[in-house]
């Protein structure tokens, strides 16, 4: 089975950035979509990003201009670059591997523990 491992969170000011990563074992990762999803305290578990192994991507609407998501197969290692990080960003953050994209739960077979996300005012 794959094995997804998030790191990189941590607490920051509004307007800082932090690099997320998610490391992958035990499986051909180079194969798979990888996605970032995120769950605010009270919040449904909610899409961020997408990239396929070719690097074609998405975001969702209220991280587009802010967020980049890139991948380096070689390494078995996805990113997700924040930046200009405001409060309501805060969240446990998420990745995920599956066999095509989508912005669904539904859509990603494996997933990582997640790792928190806290941003102060």
């Amino acid at each position: 089975q794959v094995q997804l491992v998030e790191s990189g969170g941590g607490l920051v000011q509004a307007g800082g950035s932090l690099r997320l990563s998610c490391a992958a074992s035990g499986g051909t990762f180079s194969t798979y979509v990888v996605a970032w999803f995120r769950q605010a305290p009270g919040k449904e578990r909610e899409f961020v990003s997408f990239c396929t192994r070719s690097g074609d991507y998405t975001y969702a609407e209220s991280v587009k201009g802010r967020f980049t998501i890139s991948r380096d197969n070689a390494k078995n290692t996805v990113y997700l670059q924040m930046n200009s990080l405001k409060p309501e960003d805060t969240a446990v953050y998420y990745c995920a591997a599956g066999s095509r994209t989508g912005t669904r739960l539904a859509d990603y077979r494996y997933w990582g523990q997640g790792t928190q996300v806290t941003i102060s005012s």
